[in-house]
């Protein structure tokens, strides 16, 4: 048994972009399942309980921390989707070129950073 291969580990792997976005993408659902799930049932609870609940729910949404959390929550929802994105389109087959997958493992980041930009100006500007 003593002769037998081992597995690599992060070791022998060179770190590249791929890697990162993978890691993200796991990061991002885990963090949108647990943060969205108690931000989404705070604000049910918060709407079932009356106005008062609400109003309480609404002034600490529209703080300094609750936007923080809202961006970040929206952050990773378009991080997890260009991610998404990435892999369906590694799963039909194309995008396996090395100069072609690092430069889309470049750009999900990228454009998920944008994506968040555009929907929180277009949230603040209305």
């Amino acid at each position: 048994m003593a002769n037998r291969p081992l597995s690599p580990h992060l070791q022998i792997w060179k770190w590249g972009p791929h890697m990162l976005v993978s890691i993200l993408h796991r990061l991002t659902g885990d963090g949108m399942a647990l943060v969205g799930l108690a931000v989404l049932v705070w604000w049910l609870g918060a709407l079932a309980s009356g106005p008062e609940a609400y109003a309480d729910f609404a002034i600490l949404a529209s703080s300094p921390v609750g936007y923080v959390v809202l961006v970040g929550l929206s952050w990773a929802f378009f991080t997890h989707l260009m991610s998404g994105l990435r892999h369906f389109v590694l799963d039909i087959g194309a995008g396996y070129e090395l100069d072609t997958n690092k430069m889309w493992s470049i750009a999900s980041p990228i454009i998920a950073i944008l994506l968040t930009a555009g929907f929180w100006a277009l949230i603040l500007t209305k």
